[in-house]
Parts: C-alpha cells; structure tokens; sequence
C-alpha cells in the first residue's frame, strides 16, 4: 500500500511523471510486438526499453491483452490525414505516401503482427477493427465527397478504401523495398481508372452479382 500510494498521485496531473512513464512503456511494448509479435512480448523486456521498473509495467498493465490493446489503440485516428484540395488524385496520393510511413512504423508493424494473433482473441480482434476503421474512416469520407461531386461513380466506399491502402500494407509486410511517392501514384491511377471504366461498362458497382450469375 505504501509503494502504490505516492506512486499514484502524479497520473492524476496531465503531463505528470507517470503519464510519461505510461508513454514510453506503451512506446516500448509497441515497437518489441513489432519486432517480436505478441507471443515473444515479455514484461521484463518492455521495463528495459522504456527504462522504467518492470514494477511499473505490472502496476499498469495486470493484464497483457490490455497493455497490447493500449499500446496500438492511439494509433489510427490521425496516422494519415487526408485533406480535400479540390484535386482527389493528389489527396490520395499523399494519403497513401503517410498511409506507408505510419505503417513501417513500430507501432504499424506491431499492428500488422498483431493482425494474426487478433483471429483467437476477441478483445483484441476488437483493437485491430477500431484501429483499421479510425484509419479508413477519413478516406470513405473523402470518396464519398468525391462522388457527390461526380470525380467518382457510386461505388461501396468500403471496398475502394480497401483496394486503394491494401497495396501498401502488402508493401509494408513483405519488406521487400520501401513503398514510394512514385507507388502511391501508380496505385492510385489504376484503382480509380478501373473504378472509372467500370462504371463506364455498366457493370454492378456495389459488388454483388447480377441474377444470371448468381
């Protein structure tokens, strides 16, 4: 009771020592997922990175499941802001080239790690959705901009977003080269300029199957 008391007191001051100490461990815990998965996350580990007392990592973090579901839910929201210049190539162009940068980073890589693991665990299959729909939520709202003032047909939003970041995480996690400015165009010309062409044909843009091929 002695050692809880004192230790306590700062995290109820914005900025204080212990929101500091937090930082760094959630800091800490998201770069080793990265590096070594959920499964090789070790507490002792995380005390070393984050240069605090493994004590400290307990305290906080009882529950594994938790310190991982802390570690990766701040990232999402503003990993990739997609603004609206008027030009919706260029908009997503830069929200690609972020897109990648936020997902090479430690806290991007745990996630990817931690996409594997969250099939068998339901509170942090719940982390994983959150995150990818914070992530995902600025771009459908920008295409849906971008249909409304007709620079799109109408198409399940979902899916475009899908097909438009899903090159970069299979960048990300193959490793095999950085994905660059110059892929962030290329992946955007095609995406929209199969949407374009498919609408043109007539095809369903919604992704269900006309009666006769059902």
């Amino acid at each position: 009771m002695l050692e809880n008391g004192p230790v306590r007191e700062p995290a109820r001051r914005p900025g204080g020592r212990t929101a500091r100490v937090r930082r760094r461990i959630l800091e800490a815990a998201a770069e080793l997922i990265a590096r070594d998965g959920v499964g090789g996350l070790r507490y002792e580990h995380v005390a070393e990175l984050a240069e605090v007392n493994r004590t400290s990592v307990y305290r906080n973090w009882p529950d594994r499941t938790t310190l991982v579901a802390d570690a990766l839910a701040t990232f999402g929201a503003n990993v990739a802001p997609l603004h609206d210049s008027g030009d919706l190539h260029a908009d997503l162009v830069d929200f690609l080239e972020a897109l990648a940068a936020a997902t090479a980073s430690p806290q991007g890589r745990a996630m990817l790690n931690v996409v594997a693991s969250a099939r068998e665990n339901p509170e942090l299959r719940a982390v994983v959705d959150e995150v990818f729909d914070r992530r995902l939520a600025t771009l459908r709202d920008r295409l849906q901009v971008a249909v409304e003032r007709g620079e799109l047909p109408a198409i399940d939003l979902s899916l475009l977003g899908a097909m438009l970041a899903g090159p970069v995480q299979l960048f990300v996690s193959r490793g095999a080269r950085v994905f660059t400015r110059a892929d962030a165009h290329q992946v955007t010309s095609l995406v929209l300029a199969g949407v374009r062409a498919t609408a043109a044909r007539g095809a369903p843009a919604n992704g269900e199957l006309d009666a006769e091929e059902a």
